[in-house]
């Protein structure tokens, strides 16, 4: 299989303002860049740990292929039931290279409203983006030179962070990062089933293994060399009642990552084709979940939440493992370049 986008797939993201990058890669403009562009609020991974949203890079090297065809997905996944990639792929140098170009296209059209921040547009504009987002749309790791282009990001001065987002269905791409010293700053691997039935019914992985992929996958976040996380996204009447929250906290307890996020599904582009309105949770009943899961996550204490975002995170206390206690911020509150008023 070959890594390529159709006319009609360009067409698809260019409408929705994805800039496309080589045959594969697209990168983004997310509303919270948007909103702290404009002064407005920040995203939540800035008020969690302290990175720049303003200047953030949301990109995917492999925007329209997954390996899981999850139920409460946003994206087309109809389109995306793929083998296994053989071909040749774009180099990482020149996925870098094209972001870059793309990212400013997208932004550049900003100077024309009134209530922006001009000082973070110039940084955003002119500087290397300080943080990565390597998620967006498909599931990177299938993209088999990962490694180069994590590399190739983290060599840049500016660089702060890197966030990967994976759906744990790849632990060899994983170990690999470890091994070839290409591991981003913070690892997430998703989670929203708590045994082999709920997976099949929930994420619908393409691979016979699959559900003992991502059980491999989350073994290995207790012991990796970075900061690492499990999202786990809950849905209303799917996979959050008493007993079915109970195992997916004592499946998170024994990965032990370092942060747990807990966020509400929410009822948004292709999903709402396979899910009602009445399976996404407001900020509350998150919070209640939450608290229903807490006196099985022994290791984990509240840190913080955003209401907006629907989401809740978790820090492990270093008590149950190896790790010692992770910290909190990537870049202390005390070293931001820009500050802006938390709205909640």
């Amino acid at each position: 299989m070959q890594l390529k986008f159709t006319d009609e797939q360009k067409r698809d993201l260019e409408k929705k303002h994805y800039g496309i990058v080589g045959k594969h890669s697209a990168v983004q403009i997310c509303d919270w860049t948007k909103r702290s562009l404009r002064g407005e609020d920040e995203c939540y991974k800035r008020w969690f740990y302290g990175v720049e949203t303003f200047s953030c890079a949301q990109i995917t090297p492999d925007a329209m292929w997954c390996d899981q065809n999850c139920i409460f997905c946003w994206r087309p996944m109809e389109n995306m039931l793929k083998k296994e990639i053989k071909e040749k792929v774009d180099d990482p140098k020149d996925i870098v290279e094209n972001v870059l170009k793309q990212k400013w296209k997208l932004i550049v059209g900003f100077k024309g409203y009134k209530d922006i921040d001009k000082k973070k547009l110039d940084a955003a504009l002119n500087e290397f983006p300080s943080h990565w987002a390597i998620s967006l749309s498909g599931e990177p790791t299938l993209y088999p030179k990962l490694p180069e282009l994590i590399k190739e990001i983290k060599k840049h001065k500016d660089v702060k962070s890197v966030f990967l987002v994976t759906n744990g269905q790849n632990p060899e791409m994983i170990k690999r990062l470890e091994k070839e010293n290409a591991l981003p700053t913070q690892l997430y691997v998703s989670l929203n089933a708590f045994d082999l039935a709920s997976y099949q019914k929930i994420n619908r992985g393409i691979k016979k293994d699959a559900w003992k992929r991502l059980q491999t996958s989350l073994k290995l976040l207790k012991s990796l060399k970075t900061r690492t996380v499990i999202r786990l996204t809950l849905i209303k009447g799917i996979n959050t009642s008493k007993e079915q929250l109970k195992k997916l906290a004592k499946l998170i307890e024994t990965s032990q990552p370092d942060f747990l996020e807990i966020k509400a599904y929410m009822h948004i582009g292709y999903s709402r084709k396979r899910l009602d309105l009445t399976n996404m949770p407001t900020h509350l009943e998150t919070k209640e979940y939450a608290k229903q899961m807490q006196p099985f996550l022994l290791s984990f204490k509240y840190l913080d939440e955003q209401r907006l975002s629907r989401i809740l995170v978790y820090i492990n206390n270093g008590k149950n493992r190896s790790k010692p206690k992770p910290k909190r911020w990537i870049i202390p509150p005390s070293k931001w370049r820009f500050k802006t008023k938390r709205k909640e």
